[in-house]
């Protein structure tokens, strides 16, 4: 029995890993790009445009704003069409990487307001392209920041994909639940909340780890 409970604690730690990271990554690479826009465009950016503004930022707001419960449950047509199946691992990092899409960018585009301004005057005086503005100011001066956010994200991940596991996501929540709590084994629970603090604090320590490296370059 414990050799069976040990091969599932590995499997479901395996498979939160798996949602956690590739919803991460997904999630980065959408919500980064979106961020930098969200930035470019606000009336106080390089490139200012209110409409584009407000409408990007209407839809990052909708989205952030739906818990992620109902939003699990309210994307599963698109599940069903990007991975064929609306329970899973796989179809679990559909909702977890809409949900941290529109998070990610938001950090990110807090992170680029904090860049001193006389930094980006100073590089269009010299007549610097928007994109380099961004290559070579924005993101280097930023990256403390935004991989501070990134730290945020994942943390946050990791407490979603416990909540999809309780609707047939697998990971850690899907064994906390038919284990811990439909079969009345308490100790499986515990494990599972254990396990999951622990996997938290340690990406917590990472990202900070990476934080002050860059912060002291």
């Amino acid at each position: 029995m414990l050799s069976e409970m040990l091969d599932l604690f590995v499997s479901s730690f395996g498979e939160t890993l798996l949602m956690v990271g590739v919803s991460g990554v997904l999630g980065a690479v959408i919500g980064v790009p979106l961020g930098i826009v969200l930035h470019l465009t606000d009336r106080n950016g390089v490139l200012p445009n209110g409409a584009v503004y407000r409408s990007l930022g209407l839809v990052v707001n909708a989205v952030r704003s739906v818990p992620f419960i109902i939003l699990l449950v309210a994307v599963i047509p698109f599940t069903r069409l990007v991975v064929g199946s609306s329970i899973g691992t796989t179809a679990a990092i559909v909702p977890l990487t809409i949900a941290a899409a529109p998070f990610v960018a938001r950090l990110v585009e807090t992170a680029l307001r904090e860049v001193d301004r006389g930094l980006i005057e100073a590089a269009q005086a010299m007549g610097a392209t928007t994109g380099q503005i961004v290559w070579k100011i924005l993101l280097p001066e930023a990256l403390p920041g935004i991989i501070a956010g990134l730290t945020i994200t994942f943390v946050s991940l990791v407490g979603y994909s416990a909540m999809a596991g309780a609707i047939g996501g697998g990971g850690l929540g899907d064994l906390g639940i038919r284990y811990g709590y439909q079969r009345f084994l308490p100790e499986v629970m515990l494990a599972v909340v254990v396990v999951l603090i622990v996997f938290v604090q340690l990406v917590q320590s990472l990202g900070d780890l990476i934080v002050r490296k860059l912060s002291h370059r």
